[in-house]
């Protein structure tokens, strides 16, 4: 994480950034996570924060934490396509209600979708 955005606590970019990953298939079921410290390390903050972050995440059922082996990412693969769904709601969500707010109609919004995503698929070829 090179940027942080400042409307938003550290932590919980953090936490949003492991979530992502664990979502996308980056950090795969059963993978131990790095140590707190190597964490804080490898973004530049304070352990505080980390474990701020890894305590938001086991709270939620993102992550699991087995005491003196360390954080993992739990294997039950029922859970973690039920998290990619919901965040996948959540995006939309918050996307259509922005879009709204700026007075475009389900129809517009529906368009520009399906437009961006066509132009952002010649692209990838």
């Amino acid at each position: 994480m090179d940027e942080f955005n400042a409307s938003k606590p550290i932590y919980l970019q953090l936490a949003d950034r492991i979530h992502r990953q664990i979502i996308s298939g980056e950090l795969k079921a059963g993978e131990k996570l790095p140590s707190i410290r190597d964490m804080g390390i490898k973004y530049n903050m304070n352990p505080n924060t980390v474990q701020r972050a890894y305590s938001e995440l086991e709270r939620e059922g993102i992550l699991e934490t087995k005491r003196g082996q360390g954080t993992f990412v739990p294997e039950r693969q029922d859970r973690l396509v039920q998290q990619r769904d919901k965040l996948k709601h959540e995006q939309i969500e918050q996307f259509v209600h922005v879009m709204r707010e700026m007075g475009y109609s389900a129809a517009e919004i529906l368009s520009g979708l399906t437009d961006y995503l066509n132009n952002a698929e010649k692209g990838d070829e």
